[in-house]
């Protein structure tokens, strides 16, 4: 579990809020060193002045050094001393901006305080969300000007000894909350060794995990050691905080959520699913010339490309009717279509390379259902059939207003044909060590790999119907070794 530091000029600046022995003088960090290698020290600097060379910037400067987290860190402070510097990372808030003001008058200008992102106007707490992940510093002030529209004319650290009464409360709150574990009221808990962030959207249709999974993975860690805390994308400053990042939210590498898989793995958390992971899996041809290249058992695949008829005379030739046309990153049958001539091809491939420069085409082998094999570590940890939607050729089928779905059988890894088992066992070999969901066809007894998915389905009452508890155990036993291994460095 790390340590979270605060530091300050004096400790009688801290008079005016809860005493804590996490605060200590910058005086005093000088001369603790680094402390033990295995301990993971984060450190919040509430140094009265950041200027360069003063004891706020060299505080942050030392916790660098000493491989600390620091809020706010060296590159934030050389980045907020010079305007053309901040400046250039502003350019890109005009929408966030225009929402902030909409149907409001528009003074000449007003000044934002932002206590480690959060505001207490709702309407501008999106930009103070936004200004704290770009320049993550307790308190900054910000100035907002309206010429022909909104922008941020100049950014300012504002030391929380200049704040007034009101202010001191809000700033009291917004540390808090960004950091829970700084001091703790109440009856005294049992702690964790290691705490570990949850990414999930409560808005998605299709997450992952539900909620009554969610809350297994919270209790089984409870009992590991593992503070297991649900975070969004508001958090994404938060992460240094933790020991390791669980993604239960649909990936993509275009999304949030490999920024919070990158920023993480920067961190030196353990991460789930880790970006390179998610490079791999979300991009389907990738997958194809990986499963060709390492001859992992698969159907055979064509790679088309935008303009190039050539493919599709090709296609037809060698392939024929029906076939699947894919894009690179769908996801839950989203973006695979089965065309059955020529017409169709040409108007499906038309339709889908608007949206990608390469598309996949694949032999159509129907199946009653699909093996789903749950790798972690190398290791297979649970296996379902998921069966097609009745008179669909796939285990979704989106409509309009309703996304329905085929049933499923889950069973005992021991249970699955071994040709599956293997193939989906190979596949994951030339990918990494993580947490991946294997689809595989079963096809005159053998197994062909359609796909890996980084970021698996693991739903209360589907994926655990076997192993119940259990599965949950051993995701979480195995994120436990591997939180323990990197605070030893291994």
């Amino acid at each position: 579990m790390a340590r979270t530091l605060l530091v300050v000029d004096d400790l009688s600046d801290w008079n005016p809020y809860y005493p804590s022995d996490q605060v200590i003088t910058f005086e005093n960090y000088l001369a603790t060193g680094q402390g033990p290698a295995e301990e993971r020290v984060r450190i919040i600097n509430l140094c009265a002045s950041y200027s360069y060379l003063s004891d706020g910037y060299y505080c942050s400067l030392l916790a660098e050094a000493r491989s600390h987290h620091v809020i706010p860190s060296v590159k934030a402070l050389n980045d907020l001393g010079k305007n053309a510097l901040y400046r250039l990372q502003l350019d890109d808030l005009s929408q966030p901006l225009a929402r902030a003001f909409k149907g409001q008058s528009k003074d000449n200008a007003l000044t934002l305080l932002s206590y480690f992102g959060t505001t207490p106007d709702p309407a501008l707490q999106e930009l103070a969300r936004l200004l704290f992940d770009r320049f993550p510093f307790p308190v900054l002030e910000a100035t907002l000007h309206f010429g022909r529209q909104w922008e941020v004319t100049h950014l300012k650290a504002i030391s929380y000894l200049d704040l007034d009464d009101t202010q001191q409360t809000l700033f009291a709150e917004a540390l808090d909350k960004f950091s829970k574990k700084v001091w703790r009221k109440g009856r005294a808990r049992k702690i964790a060794r290691y705490d570990l962030a949850m990414l999930v959207n409560p808005e998605e249709k299709i997450p992952p995990s539900n909620r009554a999974a969610l809350k297994k993975f919270i209790k089984i860690g409870t009992e590991l050691g593992i503070d297991v805390e649900l975070i969004g994308k508001q958090d994404f400053a938060r992460l240094p905080e933790f020991d390791g990042l669980f993604i239960r939210e649909t990936t993509s590498i275009d999304h949030y959520t490999y920024r919070f898989a990158k920023k993480a793995e920067a961190e030196g958390l353990m991460v789930i699913d880790d970006p390179t992971s998610m490079l791999r899996c979300t991009n389907k041809v990738y997958l194809a010339d990986l499963f060709r290249t390492h001859r992992v058992p698969s159907p055979k695949t064509w790679i088309l490309h935008k303009g190039n008829a050539g493919h599709l005379d090709k296609l037809e030739a060698e392939a024929g009717f029906p076939v699947v046309i894919k894009i690179p990153d769908g996801s839950f049958s989203r973006g695979i279509e089965k065309v059955n001539n020529r017409q169709e091809l040409n108007h499906k491939v038309a339709e889908l390379f608007q949206q990608s420069a390469l598309l996949l085409a694949q032999e159509f082998l129907y199946t009653d259902f699909d093996w789903r094999i749950g790798v972690f570590n190398n290791k297979a940890l649970y296996a379902c059939r998921y069966y097609m939607v009745k008179n669909h050729w796939q285990i979704y089928r989106h409509g309009t207003n309703r996304t329905d779905s085929g049933d499923f059988q889950t069973m005992a890894t021991f249970e699955v044909p071994k040709a599956v088992l293997d193939a989906a066992l190979k596949a994951t070999q030339h990918i990494g060590d993580g947490l991946y969901g294997v689809d595989v066809k079963e096809k005159n007894g053998k197994g062909y790999v359609i796909e890996v998915n980084d970021n698996p389905s693991i739903d209360s009452g589907i994926e655990d119907q076997y192993l119940g508890d259990n599965l949950y155990r051993l995701i979480m036993t195995e994120f436990l070794r591997r939180m323990e291994n990197r605070s030893k460095g291994i």
